[in-house]
């Protein structure tokens, strides 16, 4: 990314914490209450005394053990049923039903469930983040799967390839941009349902110490978690975009790939070499 889109990127946020502070030092009351919300100096210092306990990273820490774990389930589980219900009648017969059937219900909706069935609060709120990224895991590795051309699973075949080399070498690799589309919205809806398991059923996390805060009028915390959950949630997206595009590495880039290797033919040839002639098929008699 050059360097004018992160200077656009950097005073765009920038704008909106100097819009922030304007409105909330001004107390600003049209029809949204900013006199309620504290100024963006409020927030920092509240953000500078809580980093500075052990007990902040102690929850950062749980917050991203539970997201890895859930996470990391849900990537190996939703890939596999994904691909199966794509390539499988009987997988597609057998669990795609269920899959349409629990997938519209909220992942946060099954707090009560987990809470019944496992026998631990962490559990729970694990069980809830692989819930929460897993379908949309699933939906993407089947469309991804389905959308993929015969050919080249027909030409593995041609060659004396089995089922196996047919998966890891087509089927995969060819899935691989919808299925980290995937991943990319997965690991988002995880932080969504793992911060609100958090503050239901936690008791330690972001999401719990955020909702404590709330609880005794600590507006300044309240805000220093959203910051904080915030954050998180966009690093471990671009980790995964980061890592997408280095497992697609291959595929045709649209817009810089093009201009570098255009770049390099006219490099290659010199000027006063005219190009190749191209042979004409003599017709038949």
């Amino acid at each position: 990314m050059s360097a004018g889109r992160w200077l656009v990127r950097a005073a765009s946020l920038a704008a909106a914490l100097a819009l922030w502070q304007l409105l909330t030092s001004l107390d600003v009351d049209l029809w949204l209450r900013f006199s309620q919300f504290p100024t963006v100096g409020e927030v920092a210092a509240a953000f500078t005394d809580r980093a500075a306990t052990a007990a902040y990273w102690q929850d950062l820490g749980y917050s991203l053990r539970r997201i890895a774990v859930g996470f990391l389930l849900a990537a190996v589980l939703g890939v596999a049923t994904g691909t199966a219900v794509a390539r499988s009648r009987w997988a597609a017969d057998l669990l795609g039903p269920l899959i349409e059937v629990v997938r519209p219900v909220p992942a946060i909706a099954l707090v009560p469930i987990a809470i019944l069935l496992l026998p631990t609060n962490e559990q729970g709120i694990v069980f809830i983040t692989f819930t929460a990224a897993f379908f949309p895991v699933v939906v993407s590795t089947r469309h991804a799967v389905r959308a993929l051309s015969p050919v080249w699973e027909e030409a593995v075949l041609t060659m004396g390839g089995g089922r196996l080399r047919v998966l890891f070498s087509v089927v995969l690799p060819g899935a691989l941009p919808g299925i980290f589309g995937g991943l990319s919205v997965g690991v988002g809806v995880s932080w969504i349902c793992v911060i609100s398991a958090e503050m239901i059923s936690g008791e330690y996390g972001v999401g719990y110490r955020t909702w404590q805060a709330y609880t005794v009028v600590d507006y300044p915390g309240v805000f220093v978690g959203m910051v904080t959950i915030g954050a998180l949630g966009w690093l471990t997206s671009t980790a995964v975009e980061l890592i997408g595009r280095r497992a697609t590495a291959w595929l045709p880039r649209p817009a810089g790939a093009g201009r570098v290797t255009r770049r390099t033919t006219t490099a290659a040839r010199p000027k006063h070499q005219a190009a190749a002639p191209v042979p004409v098929k003599e017709p038949v008699a």
